[in-house]
């Protein structure tokens, strides 16, 4: 039972000394003004501390090393810290909504809960499953046991429990009156349903010289101050990379797959795939189930992973199989049709350990000679000295760093976390590499002057004050192409039918992007008659609707229960996400993360 139990605890969410020893290890109780009383955000008057959001941001990355089996990059920490804030000032908001509705939760309540509803992770957990399967009995025994008290499970309910109980209070207020009439649900399956084939032609703005087109500076300034919002832009850095990859050849292809065919060996020789794969999986996710993939149809995995579980049969395991992730041993444990349920163990191929020595070791000499440089000739430096490119690229904050189509973990989180032009990053180790980086130039975020926006807004204005001219010579040609067809007016004009294949309103053409009038006409118009000019965003249309196709009451009566079902559920999620979306934007939110973050970094420096 003690390994049952210790196992349960990596699936339960709340964790409560993690944070404590984040603020310990790191320093950040000592740094500058950060004290156990400092606020990183007031919501609606009510602090969030520093020490609490660290804190819930170190159990989310406790949860993602567990995922991913190994450490986090500065990329992935930075979203667990939005991720972690987000949660915060939602779990703030609740509370606040709970004591002005007077929702509560009794004792009694949650003892009911945690006895007869237990969450997904210990439903989950494959030490109370039975054949694949949760079971209660093993559940309520692991509940009654000393253990479950003295691994602290008990205490740990009771806190999920006493989060989960008023949130569904609220929710199920929130989306009490939700109800799709017949008449709903017939509009949305005709939106789906109904169908449409058009021609038409665009008179697009670029048939206008910019010359026709005049754009004042009063225009330009009038619509900056209308629209600053919109020129608002993250921070931007300029910055300079070497990296040092962790190459792998053949022969470490040919090492792990050697490894992979002794595993299944052990396999067939009596130890259960179960085991094997909890204890050598790289797939973290998989292992902690046993290596279950789950059910599913085709389409879910790579060519070389599909085609090999789908030759094998029922019970059968598979030799080491190749993908880009690296080799998997496959179980089949049942078919039903293209359905498979599969089971696997990921090796991924490593370097040979003396290549990762010589790699670790030009690693030291890069870190020695430039990691943490205040001198931005120490970066040029390293990369004369270990003959190493430098590589550029530019920065944007909140994005992750890529250099053709290469993600470079952890740059773009240093160079707007109180770097400086000129300084260099520590050694980055990810899984593929080390990686250095030297901070060329910076540009924080903020609102773009109307000098820095002036460009886009003239380049906007003219092209919507094209559209407005082309309106003349599309009443022309819709007028010949009225007295003869849209064809024949085409080819006198010299302009182009486009002929879009069926669409619906929902489904609309790749023809029609960013043409919504034209997708709205089509179920509006007249059939076989020219319209009017359409005036839109993208330019000016004339259509014509060939043919329309309405969608089938028979079959809408024959589904109209299952529709209701889905289309209700779908709307009870969507209000719960407005619903807390708009808490948020009533609120008042005093964000001080980057002020708070500036005064650590200020007094280490």
């Amino acid at each position: 039972m003690r390994a049952s139990a210790k196992y349960i605890w990596i699936f339960i969410v709340v964790a409560f000394v993690g944070g404590f020893l984040l603020l310990e290890t790191s320093g950040l109780m000592t740094r500058g003004q950060i004290t156990p009383t400092t606020a990183v955000a007031k919501v609606n008057g009510e602090d969030i501390l520093a020490t609490t959001w660290y804190q819930t941001t170190q159990n989310l990355e406790q949860q993602a090393t567990q995922r991913g089996g190994r450490g986090i990059t500065l990329d992935e920490r930075q979203r667990l810290q939005d991720e972690a804030f987000d949660q915060l000032v939602a779990d703030a908001l609740l509370r606040q909504e709970y004591k002005r509705r007077g929702i509560t939760v009794s004792d009694q309540e949650i003892l009911d809960a945690a006895k007869f509803n237990p969450p997904p992770q210990l439903m989950q957990a494959p030490d109370l499953q039975t054949e694949g399967r949760f079971d209660p009995e093993k559940y309520q025994r692991f509940l009654a046991s000393p253990m479950a008290k003295q691994e602290g499970l008990l205490m740990q309910l009771e806190q999920y429990y006493r989060n989960e109980i008023p949130k569904e209070k609220l929710f199920d207020q929130v989306v009490s009156d939700i109800y799709l009439s017949d008449a709903q649900l017939w509009t949305r399956y005709k939106d789906a349903r109904d169908s449409a084939r058009i021609s038409f032609v665009l008179f697009s703005p670029d048939r206008v010289p910019d010359s026709a087109v005049r754009v004042t500076d009063d225009e330009i300034r009038a619509y900056y101050d209308t629209h600053k919002k919109e020129f608002d832009r993250p921070g931007r850095a300029r910055v300079s990379i070497l990296t040092i990859p962790r190459t792998v050849g053949p022969a470490d292809s040919a090492s792990t797959r050697s490894v992979a065919a002794v595993l299944k060996a052990r396999i067939l020789g009596g130890e259960k795939f179960e085991d094997v794969a909890r204890a050598e999986s790289a797939d973290s996710v998989s292992a902690a189930n046993g290596g279950s993939l789950g059910k599913g149809p085709r389409g879910r995995f790579v060519p070389a992973f599909e085609a090999a579980a789908y030759a094998l049969t029922p019970g059968q395991i598979s030799d080491p199989v190749l993908t880009p992730f690296g080799y998997h041993i496959i179980r089949l444990d049942e078919r039903k049709g293209d359905t498979l349920s599969l089971r696997h163990i990921l090796l991924r191929i490593q370097q040979s350990d003396s290549a990762a020595v010589r790699t670790d070791r030009k690693a030291d000499s890069l870190a020695l000679i430039a990691a943490s440089a205040e001198d931005p000739r120490k970066f040029d430096e390293a990369a004369r000295t270990l003959n190493l490119p430098i590589l550029r690229a530019e920065a944007i904050e909140g994005n992750s760093v890529t250099i053709s189509g290469k993600f470079i973990p952890s740059v773009g989180p240093w160079a707007f976390k109180g770097a400086r032009p000129g300084e260099t990053s520590e050694l980055f180790d990810a899984e593929d590499g080390y990686y250095i980086a030297r901070l060329d130039s910076l540009r924080p975020a903020g609102a773009l002057s109307l000098d820095q926006a002036k460009g886009d807004i003239r380049t906007f204005l003219v092209r919507r004050k094209k559209v407005d001219q082309l309106i003349t010579p599309a009443n022309n040609f819709a007028k010949v192409a009225a007295a003869g067809t849209l064809e024949t007016a085409s080819q006198l004009m010299g302009m182009k039918v486009v002929k879009p294949a069926v669409f619906s309103r929902v489904s609309g053409a790749a023809e029609l992007t960013g043409l919504p009038e034209i997708v709205g006409a089509s179920f509006s118009l007249p059939l076989d008659q020219v319209s009017e000019p359409l005036k839109t965003v993208g330019g000016v249309a004339v259509m014509r609707v060939d043919e329309r196709t309405p969608a089938s009451r028979a079959a809408f009566d024959a589904q109209k229960d299952a529709q209701r079902q889905a289309e209700t559920q779908q709307l009870r999620q969507q209000r719960v996400r407005e619903f807390l979306g708009n808490l948020r934007q009533a609120a008042k939110i005093d964000d001080r993360r980057k002020s708070v973050e500036s005064s650590s970094q200020r007094s280490v420096q």
